[in-house]
């Protein structure tokens, strides 16, 4: 197998000659994307740059609480997220906090049970494999949690007349809104279902396509990525079930009554 081929910052400039053609078709047909696709590419390079030089100096550091706060930092984003994706949201601050939470003890637990008993790094907090795993289980999870509530939420505000006639008629909160949970579940489901249905045949994801770059064992770099997928797959599932269970609880009460009132005002 051969090694590592380094890029040089040339053949990150040669590499972006086709968004350049993109936006010059863009300009010359009048979509007016262009300068959407500049600014999203020297916002991305910007932030990836960043992104590498503050990796790298944790990476060096190896400290524990650099860990936790990049960590942090990036479950912070990661449930700002989640809330302006929704059209709906639970009002205080459980429009923010509820699938946050869900998110984030779904990624740490699956993320923990994965340094812990499967990649055993020494020590089990090692940057380098804690921050890129739980990188990649937070951004999934975050999609399917965001989903699924934004789905959910919709579904009670346009289905308020069939929800509160299944109450009236003796069902409980639970009973009366399962059609929108479970419309709910397909929604924050779809993504990683779609992700590892195609994973493969159609694409190779990101991690294993680097690590075969990098000169890795295709056999070694498909172990990896099943594993990575499996745990996408489990945080993802737990995510959206946690935030989805937790926010019909609040939009009902103990007297199974639906309280759409706990929705902000559009």
């Amino acid at each position: 197998m051969s090694g590592y081929q380094a890029l040089t910052y040339w053949d990150l400039v040669a590499a972006s000659i086709f968004l350049v053609l993109n936006a010059v078709f863009s300009i010359a047909l009048n979509l007016g994307l262009a300068r959407t696709l500049i600014v999203s590419a020297l916002r991305m390079t910007v932030q990836l740059v960043l992104v590498g030089l503050i990796l790298k100096a944790i990476f060096f550091a190896g400290s524990l609480w650099w860990t936790l706060l990049a960590a942090t930092v990036m479950a912070a984003f990661a449930a700002r997220e989640i809330r302006a994706r929704q059209k709906r949201r639970l009002d205080g601050l459980l429009g923010v906090g509820l699938g946050a939470g869900a998110m984030l003890l779904a990624g740490s637990l699956v993320t923990l049970y994965a340094l812990a008993g499967l990649i055993r790094p020494e020590p089990v907090w090692q940057p380098q494999y804690a921050l890129p795993l739980f990188g990649m289980i937070l951004g999934n999870t975050m999609t399917g949690v965001s989903l699924g509530l934004d789905t959910l939420h919709t579904a009670l505000a346009q289905g308020k007349r069939d929800v509160e006639a299944r109450l009236l008629l003796g069902g409980t909160r639970w009973e009366a809104t399962r059609p929108a949970l479970r419309q709910a579940l397909r929604s924050g489901f779809t993504p990683i279902i779609n992700a590892m249905a195609a994973t493969g045949v159609v694409s190779l994801p990101g991690m294993m396509t680097g690590q075969i770059l990098s000169g890795i064992d295709p056999r070694e770099a498909v172990k990896y990525q099943l594993m990575i997928m499996f745990l996408l797959g489990g945080a993802t599932g737990l995510g959206v079930l946690g935030a989805t269970f937790a926010s019909i609880w609040r939009l009902t009460d103990t007297r199974h009554r639906l309280r759409l009132d706990r929705l902000e005002k559009r």
